[in-house]
């Protein structure tokens, strides 16, 4: 184990490379993801004829696909079949964003249908729209306990971005994969490197939802 040049200022700086992408990766999908699920959610909450039934399907579609094989569908099948160019990171993020959409739709749709119908009811009663309702009342209610729920499902996506080095994305798992294998006694230590930085950045997400969780009081 040759810790001391596993770990040089060239490759720490390189494998910091990595993390910045992975990160970049991350919350670009974080956000892209939560804002389309936000809009699956409440579409199918508000049971829209024939828009509810196609969105139910795209979700019950998504979910039950393995993550790998939408990551090869949108760097291999899209750009073949829309003749466009599509490079890794667009790639990963688009097939993240696919991917937890559905996933925190569920979620997102799980913490509306625990607000009592009554609220709804009350908000009407009071000239707010169905929109405002919703906007006003039953999403900020709702949000309060998804906090748990969601902090985890980003720190899942946030380590699944590593899946993205079968599309030679250079993230943090593949640039350490390219340390390692300038030398055998590399391996562990630059292993051991990643699995810390992962471990650092989820724990803090984990500390953090911890803290959102005695504030709410969920």
């Amino acid at each position: 184990m040759d810790f001391a040049g596993a770990l040089s200022p060239a490759n720490l700086k390189y494998m910091m490379h990595g993390l910045g992408v992975t990160l970049e990766v991350a919350v670009w999908s974080i956000v892209l993801s939560f804002l389309l699920a936000n809009l699956i959610a409440v579409l199918r909450y508000a049971r829209i004829p024939v828009l509810s039934q196609i969105l139910f399907v795209f979700v019950e579609i998504v979910r039950n696909l393995p993550l790998l094989l939408i990551i090869f569908f949108m760097f291999f099948a899209v750009p073949d079949v829309l003749k466009i160019n599509i490079t890794p990171i667009q790639a990963a993020i688009a097939a993240l964003t696919i991917f937890e959409s559905a996933m925190i739709s569920e979620i997102i749709r799980g913490g509306l249908n625990s607000i009592p119908k009554g609220q709804i009811e009350a908000g009407r009663s009071s000239g707010l729209t169905y929109v405002q309702t919703l906007r006003y009342i039953v999403l900020p209610q709702a949000l309060r306990k998804m906090v748990p729920p969601l902090v985890s499902q980003f720190i899942s996506l946030l380590k699944d971005t590593s899946l993205a080095i079968i599309i030679s994305l250079e993230e943090l798992l593949r640039t350490t994969q390219i340390v390692y294998s300038q030398k055998m006694s590399y391996v562990f230590p630059a292993l051991i490197f990643a699995a810390l930085v992962y471990f650092v950045i989820n724990y803090s997400l984990s500390l953090v939802a911890g803290r959102l969780e005695k504030r709410f009081n969920v």
